[in-house]
């Protein structure tokens, strides 16, 4: 596959992502419990559309936590990670950019679907919470992508593991597990989604990372096996 269909198609995904999931969130308010559990299946549903239209393409990572953790395990090389991780970003912005169209720029009237740690959540545990989420995020990734037998379910499963990690995340930290996600609402979104935007960018890297070291610790050698690239 050419490296810029691979680099368009994170693109779109990441962009679909952010618009549809982040705008339910936004439409909601993201409130206790209704809007938690619309907008955890919102971005569930949003993983196993973009698994089943764009994955045979890119692989559908939407993600730099994922992309990062596919170039420990050696599953994609350095120049698509850098590439992704670019389009996944770009993507982010234009979705959070749209959502401003639709909602207006005002961010005390339209959240962006931002991430911030929950009031009464120490940064710490906020922090603490992302790492552990992406962690189980990235690992089930790893785990259901590692077999072609697992092929025709994986975008199921992928997309019900984020559906859950976020009615778990939602009342800590908005759940991000995703760097791209946050980024995009957080430029233009205020207050505590820019100063905080640290932790979202940082931790799900992290999370990311210990998820690859444990799939390469559970799978040994065959874990490590660079994939082939279609060109």
């Amino acid at each position: 596959m050419k490296p810029m269909k691979k680099y368009l198609a994170e693109f779109i995904g990441t962009f679909v992502l952010v618009l549809v999931a982040c705008g339910v969130a936004v439409v909601t308010g993201c409130k206790p419990f209704g809007g938690y559990a619309l907008t955890a299946l919102a971005f569930g549903l949003v993983i196993v559309g973009m698994a089943y239209s764009i994955g045979n393409v890119s692989g559908c990572h939407i993600n730099p936590a994922v992309s990062f953790a596919m170039l420990l395990t050696k599953k994609i090389c350095f120049k698509d990670f850098c590439g992704y991780v670019v389009a996944q970003c770009l993507g982010a912005i234009t979705g959070a950019a749209l959502l401003g169209v639709f909602f207006g720029f005002d961010p005390t009237v339209n959240s962006f679907g931002a991430n911030a740690v929950a009031e009464g959540v120490s940064l710490g545990a906020g922090f603490a919470a992302e790492v552990v989420l992406t962690f189980i995020f990235v690992l089930v990734i790893l785990g259901v992508t590692s077999k072609k037998d697992y092929g025709s379910v994986a975008g199921l499963v992928i997309g019900g593991t984020l559906t859950l990690v976020h009615l778990l995340g939602i009342a800590i930290t908005g759940t991000s597990v995703n760097p791209a996600r946050s980024l995009g609402p957080a430029i233009f979104a205020s207050g505590d989604a820019l100063s905080q935007i640290w932790i979202f960018l940082l931790a799900p890297l992290v999370g990311g990372a210990l998820a690859a070291g444990v799939h390469l610790l559970l799978n040994g050698k065959e874990a490590a096996k660079p994939r082939k690239n279609k060109r």
